[in-house]
């Protein structure tokens, strides 16, 4: 007699529960940043705005950690609760996300505001390539850190000294996660802001999978997953 399998065992089910998973973080990570997301899209690009816009971009550090969380969430249980998943990640990281997102936004916004002013500000032509390089590898940190709080109890000092050792010390994991930064600039550039939202899900499970080198490491070498 055949083996009576279970919704969801076969390919068909699995591939549903994947969609049905993605789909429900997709919509909470909207929902988690709908109040910044809604102010920056009435705002003028403009460089006066930059405090504002750097204030919108708050809600995305404990946003997006709560993804992550929630992401890697769905391949070690066995129930279909992304909802719970994404609100524990959250209740969990929220503050420590904040703690390591927020200067790093506000440090981006100086950047910003400092490339826009250039001319005015009468500097030679070497400050714009180093402000670049500072951009891109705030960036970078930021992501490692937002990985690394998600899933770690580290306190915030530690969590960035990690965030920047790995960079170095993970060469391949940096050169990917700058792949995924250049491709969501590109999205954003070419389209929307709306639609890069729409497909952030996407993007933070590539992320989540670019980073899995990364954590295999923190978790054999400094600490068991919280």
């Amino acid at each position: 007699m055949a083996e009576r399998r279970e919704y969801g065992d076969g390919p068909l089910g699995r591939g549903a529960n994947a969609v049905y998973w993605y789909l429900v973080v997709e919509l909470l990570l909207v929902l988690t940043s709908l109040p910044g997301l809604v102010a920056l899209a009435l705002l003028d690009r403009s460089v006066g705005n930059a405090p504002l816009v750097v204030l919108c971009l708050v809600p995305l550090g404990p946003a997006a950690s709560a993804g992550l969380f929630a992401l890697r969430d769905r391949t070690r249980t066995e129930g279909l609760a992304p909802a719970a998943s994404f609100w524990r990640g959250y209740r969990l990281n929220w503050a420590d996300a904040l703690r390591v997102w927020t200067p790093a936004v506000v440090v981006l916004g100086v950047v910003a505001v400092s490339l826009a002013n250039l001319d005015a500000a009468g500097v030679p032509g070497w400050f714009a390539p180093a402000l670049v390089v500072i951009g891109a590898g705030l960036l970078l940190w930021s992501v490692n850190v937002l990985v690394i709080v998600s899933f770690f109890g580290f306190r915030t000092r530690d969590a960035a000294r990690l965030a920047a050792h790995y960079l170095a010390a993970r060469p391949l994991v940096t050169l990917g996660t700058l792949s995924l930064l250049v491709l969501a600039g590109g999205v954003i550039v070419l389209t929307t802001e709306v639609l890069f939202g729409l497909l952030a899900v996407v993007w933070l499970a590539l992320v989540l999978r670019n980073a899995g080198p990364l954590l295999t490491d923190v978790e054999e070498r400094f600490t068991a997953a919280a």
